[in-house]
């Protein structure tokens, strides 16, 4: 009992201890805050945006100052100032917050007043923490102390680039408003688009403020329904924006054909005004809209419940307001962080500033600024829009959108867009979990019910109502006008090509008003590299006729499916060769011949080598043996060898030669056959491998490519290419041979070549068609009607139209059907190296095998070396041991059923009879291994 009493003394005054540190340390942090934090807000009170927020940022006050737990008992009071989107009232308002202790500003809402506030926030260290400011000119690197706590605008606009990429659309018309909200919103859009080879073909920019009136809007909207395009973003403020849709409508520009995006502007309204009257839902019918994205949850769910009991339903809850309210939560977090890391409410007078009747000296330096700073960048929470968190760039993270199609009374979600993953269906929230996909295929979108309550997606663009007709060069031809040429006495065109692309023309949809215009002097034909570069300039909207499609042409516009296949071909004199004597040896080239015969040799050789030691009939005098060798192999060719084979490696190389010798004879006799009985030509050119290592003149047409593709791809000489005007220039200068003045050959495109042999029936086309290519017509890059052409060619070649065209300009005569290609009839080595090359493997082995068999023999059957024998003796010996052993009979015992083949073989009288010889009886003579140790 009083061990415990003295244990209970000791104890109290510890505890008593500890609970008065604790109570001091605690009371002395508490201590050091204030008792209230003055926090401003400059917005436009009356604005779509400026309603909603006020409501806001005041419940977020309420919210915050009524939870102990974020500023520990400190006050946080709001001074509300209205710019009315004014730069200046915004400047001015911005300075009188700066004259009290005002440690950081909700706001401004406008991109303009933020430009210039800025400036200010960043000298006095006060942050501003904007969340409706969408400029993306607005950088932290310019503007530190400016911290974006919505989306930028680059985002946004990324987002509408996507979809008009999706949608296959090439050109838009953007109008925007003309400030800095408007300006660099459209820049970024035209970044953006041009990133996905896509571009803003007309920029409408509309003043700001009450300036604008309905007669200025309609003026500019009439230049715009007389422009190509049929997509329009428009990027304003409500007030203008629902003036210009309006106009549109009584312009007849909101319906079938017409696309128009609106950005988050007009989610804003539907969101907070909804339901809109009735003439301006009809207005709004088929429009695409952008909103902010804000993931749903229980909080929102409650905080919009809460919304609409604090308004009653008069006022709607729009993104923005979502915004404005997470921004003061993020701002006390962050003044509690500050707190809690020693930060003091001061402020200091800046030296800089001189006092006058101006009392801008009055303005003092927030001291701990960046400390408060630093804590709103590296804040990470989550709010009602989601989780709130700042990346190395500070903007917040997972930027996503919701695409918005409205539709009769309302509007309904058809999609998101996400910096992660693209355009999709799905909530982003849930692609979060998966790696991202910016695949085509994954980019989706619900069906869309498009202006004019159709839901057959819109061309995007037309052809201009302006009276304009598109400028069509056409070349001008001195030859060949089968393909084009112009109609006497008129500004017209007939030929081949015209009809193909009049043909083109009647399938589209679409009337499409054009002329054309002559290129050329009319004396050569013009250069088509020139032509196709008019496109580029602007002097023609598009190129017909004759043009070939080529790698430095594509780079400069694009062409159209091809309506003709082309390709250049050599093109040369010819003679026809008769039979002759020596005929029968050109079935074969000389590399034919030689491997041939060498061939015939070697397997005689080899087979030899093989029935030596067991064939009697590959045996005798030296003399006897070589006639032997050499009327076996010969025999082969027509299977009429005598010899047998008896050794299974000679049967295995006897029976794969004989199958080459087959192949080889077979070939031979129908390639004789041809010669002897169909009529050959023969030119000294056979393709265009021999003509460019000939060097000799080569012609080409005036104003082909072919020229640069001779000179700078096959790397020939220009001083060999000659130039030649017509067809009749081709016949002279063959005819003339490069002799006499003339070329060796023409090379052209074979659309050409075929008609100029049609009635030239002295030359042919030597070898084979070196390039691949086709005809098609030229318009300006990314071009829509470049598509539709296109598409009404491969309609034409489907439904046998374009062939009737081909017949009605190119028929050809009856010399044209005997313009067979002049090819080598003679037979290569290439044609037959595989054969060779396994009967040379098949030789190969079996020598292999047969020498290591008898290697084994020799060393099994090799005596001990003496001590007293030198390597060299002993080495020279056993090679005299191994030919010995080569040529020496076999042991008959061995192999008896190879001696009585052998016998039966040389019984056959009948055969010997008829070649007049006997063979000498010989008794077998028994090789073993005894005999082989005394030769050594």
């Amino acid at each position: 009992m009083l061990s415990f009493k003295m244990d209970l003394i000791w104890v109290c005054p510890l505890v008593f201890l500890y609970l008065g540190v604790f109570s001091f340390g605690s009371s002395n942090n508490l201590s050091s805050r204030p008792a209230v934090v003055n926090i401003g807000a400059l917005f436009t009170y009356d604005s779509t945006i400026g309603k909603v927020a006020k409501i806001a940022i005041q419940e977020a006050i309420k919210d915050v100052n009524s939870n102990f737990s974020i500023l520990h008992g400190t006050e946080l009071v709001a001074k509300f100032q209205n710019t009315n989107c004014s730069g200046f009232l915004g400047m001015v308002e911005a300075l009188q917050f700066m004259e009290t202790d005002i440690v950081a500003i909700i706001g401004p809402q406008s991109s303009v007043v933020a430009h210039i506030v800025s400036h200010i926030a960043n000298e006095l260290q006060v942050p501003l923490l904007s969340f409706a400011a969408t400029d993306p000119t607005l950088s932290a690197l310019q503007f530190p102390y400016f911290i974006r706590t919505t989306q930028s605008d680059l985002y946004q606009m990324t987002a509408v680039a996507q979809i008009v990429d999706h949608y296959g659309w090439r050109e838009v018309i953007a109008i925007f408003v003309d400030d800095d909200y408007g300006r660099n919103g459209i820049s970024a859009l035209d970044d953006k688009l041009a990133e996905r080879r896509c571009k803003i073909s007309y920029k409408l920019a509309i003043p700001p403020g009450p300036a604008t009136n309905r007669s200025d809007i309609m003026d500019l909207l009439i230049k715009v329904a007389l422009l190509e395009s049929r997509v329009i973003v428009l990027h304003v403020n409500p007030d203008s924006g629902f003036m210009v849709l309006a106009v549109a409508r009584y312009l007849k520009m909101v319906g079938d054909g017409f696309v128009w995006i609106a950005t988050d502007w007009l989610s804003s309204v539907l969101d907070s005004a909804f339901p809109l009257p009735s003439d301006i839902m009809d207005t709004l019918q088929g429009i695409l809209v952008l909103r902010l994205h804000t993931p749903d949850s229980d909080r929102k769910r409650a905080f919009f419940s809460k919304w609409n009991k604090l308004t009653g339903g008069s006022l709607g809850l729009h993104t923005y307001g979502l915004h404005a309210y997470d921004s003061v939560w993020l701002l006390a977090h962050a003044i509690d962080a500050f707190f809690n890391q020693g930060g003091v409410i001061s402020f200091s007078n800046d030296s800089r500033i001189k006092g006058g009747s101006l009392h801008l000296d009055a303005m003092s330096i927030f001291d701990d600024g960046p400390l408060l700073l630093k804590n709103i960048l590296q804040s990470n929470l989550v709010g009602l829009t989601g989780p709130i968190k700042f990346d190395s760039e500070r903007a917040l993270a997972l930027p996503a959108y919701d695409v918005i199609n409205v539709v009769g009374t309302g509007f309904r979600r058809i999609g998101y867009w996400c910096n992660y993953s693209g355009l999709s269906t799905v909530p982003p929230e849930i692609l979060y979990s998966k790696p991202p996909n910016r695949s085509s295929a994954n980019q989706q979108l619900y069906s869309v019910i498009w202006p004019g309550e159709t839901l057959l997606k819109p061309r995007g663009w037309v052809f201009p109502n302006n009276g304009i007709q598109l400028r069509i060069g056409v070349p001008i031809r001195v030859s060949y006008r089968e393909f084009v040429t112009p109609v006497q006495g008129t500004d017209t065109f007939k030929g081949f090509c015209i009809d193909v692309f009049n043909a083109a023309v009647n399938l589209l949809p679409y009337a499409v008003p054009y002329k054309f215009i002559p290129f050329g002097d009319g004396h050569k034909n013009p250069d088509y590299t020139e032509l196709v570069t008019s496109i580029t300039t602007g002097v023609f909207d598009a190129a017909i006729g004759d043009i070939a499609i080529v790698t430095n042409r594509t780079k400069m516009v694009d062409f159209t499916q091809p309506y003709a296949a082309s390709g250049l071909v050599v093109v040369a004199p010819f003679k026809k060769m008769n039979s002759g004597a020596w005929a029968f040896l050109r079935p074969f080239t000389a590399h034919m011949w030689i491997v041939t015969a060498a061939s015939f040799l070697v397997i005689g050789i080899v087979v030899w080598i093989l029935e030596h030691r067991i064939n009697d009939e590959f045996r005798g005098p030296p003399k006897k043996q070589l006639i032997t060798i050499l009327w076996f192999s010969l025999s082969t060719l027509f299977f009429a060898h005598r010899e047998n084979t008896v050794s299974t490696l000679g049967r295995v190389v006897l029976l794969i030669w004989l199958f080459v010798v087959l192949i080889i004879n077979s070939s031979y006799t129908a390639s004789l056959t041809s010669i002897l009985t169909v009529q050959q030509l023969s030119s000294p050119i056979k393709g265009i491998e021999s003509l460019k290592n000939s060097g000799e003149p080569i012609g080409y047409q005036v104003g082909s490519f072919a020229e640069h593709y001779l000179s700078e791809e096959l790397g020939i000489s220009k001083s060999r290419l000659i130039p030649l005007g017509s067809p009749l220039a081709y016949a002279q200068a063959l005819q003339l041979g490069p002799k006499k003045g003339g070329v060796a050959a023409v090379v052209d495109e074979r659309p050409y070549i075929e008609l100029f042999l049609s009635t030239q029936c002295k030359f042919r086309i030597v070898g084979h068609e070196f390039t691949k290519g086709g005809w098609g017509f030229a318009f300006p890059r990314d071009s829509p009607l470049a598509v539709d052409i296109s598409t009404a060619i491969l309609q034409l070649s489907e439904n046998g139209d374009l062939q009737r065209i081909h017949d009605k300009w190119l028929v050809q005569t009856t010399c044209s059907f005997e313009s067979t290609e002049i090819e080598s009839d003679q037979l290569q080595l290439r044609s037959f190296w595989g054969l060779f090359l396994i009967c040379g493997i098949a030789c190969f082995i079996a020598l292999l095998v047969y020498f290591l068999q008898i290697a084994n023999k020799l060393h099994r059957a090799d005596p001990p070396q003496s001590v007293s024998t030198s390597p060299g003796v002993s080495q020279s010996g056993r090679v005299r041991r191994f030919l010995s052993l080569i040529d020496k009979k076999a042991d008959q015992s061995s192999s008896g059923s190879k001696k009585r083949k052998v016998i039966r073989s040389l019984s056959d009288n009948d055969k010997d009879g008829k070649l007049g010889w006997t063979p000498k009886k010989k008794q077998a003579e028994m090789t073993d291994m005894g005999d082989i140790k005394s030769s050594s």
